[in-house]
């Protein structure tokens, strides 16, 4: 929240600032305008994807997941410093195959979970956001926590 304003305030005054900065001018616009109509153009077409996927339930881990799917160091040689989360995640599979993933990148039916980011073609080698899931979901295990516990840290960071 900033200056007593929730994110939708926030959004409002922008496309309003942006909307007015955005008629037609007579003289070429300048970078201030040109930020800010690019800053509300990525923020319109994130919103909704955020929103959407936050209000996706998480999905009920899948009988007999594994990690074997699971990107190994070798499929890693360009990202070696997301080796030892990958590995993390193989090892807990069955927890992360519980948490919805929050990045708004994938689709279903190719996505079924946070895990189904660390399979495959890998998308969170990418994906700072599945990164970040995957590092709070990893930490939070380790400490113990419930998948619910786990699920709920999740929400409250990133939906």
């Amino acid at each position: 929240m900033i200056s007593g304003l929730d994110s939708s305030g926030i959004i409002i005054r922008l496309w309003a600032y942006v909307s007015r900065s955005l008629t037609i001018p007579s003289s070429p616009q300048s970078r201030r305008h040109f930020l800010a109509a690019l800053v509300a153009s990525v923020v319109t077409l994130t919103v909704p994807f955020r929103k959407a996927a936050a209000s996706d339930p998480h999905p009920v881990p899948r009988p007999g997941i594994t990690g074997a799917k699971v990107l190994a160091a070798g499929k890693l040689t360009k990202t070696p410093e997301l080796i030892p989360l990958f590995d993390s995640i193989r090892s807990i599979a069955r927890t992360v195959d519980g948490v919805r993933c929050n990045c708004g990148c994938p689709s279903p039916p190719d996505y079924y979970s946070l895990l189904s980011c660390f399979e495959g073609d890998g998308m969170a080698r990418n994906c700072v956001i599945c990164q970040s899931q995957g590092r709070l979901v990893v930490r939070l295990h380790k400490e113990g926590k419930s998948l619910e516990q786990i699920r709920a840290a999740v929400d409250a960071k990133f939906a």
